[in-house]
């Protein structure tokens, strides 16, 4: 059950990893996201986030503070989520059902955070 354990971490924490780095290093779009959202400094805030992220999902990943990295990581979704993934506001049909997604998929990771941060 141990392994078991600990290759969730991994998987839980390697996407932050790697989107963490491509929002760090090339902030590209999320940058007029971020500014969209009114976010002041929006490339900063970004390279900040991705760098949190990459940070928080390290941690979760080897088990350094995991329930805080779990915490932080879920804390970190809301603003890139919301941010991010605006599907109310998109008209295109194909826009508003891949940001639908996107944004499922990051409150189902919120939520697999917080259950891990939770837990007994």
């Amino acid at each position: 059950m141990k392994l078991l354990h600990i290759l969730g971490r991994v998987a839980l924490g390697a996407p932050f990893i790697v989107m963490g780095w491509g929002a760090a290093t090339e902030p590209g779009p999320r940058v007029k996201a971020a500014e969209d959202f009114g976010v002041p400094e929006p490339e900063l805030a970004v390279r900040i986030n991705g760098g949190a992220m990459v940070a928080g999902g390290a941690a979760l990943a080897v088990g350094v503070l995991p329930r805080a990295a779990a915490t932080g990581l879920a804390l970190a979704l809301v603003p890139t989520t919301l941010a991010g993934h605006p599907f109310w506001k998109h008209d295109d049909p194909a826009m508003k059902a891949n940001h639908r997604i996107q944004f499922l998929k990051n409150l189902a990771m919120a939520g697999g955070l917080l259950a891990y941060a939770t837990r007994d």
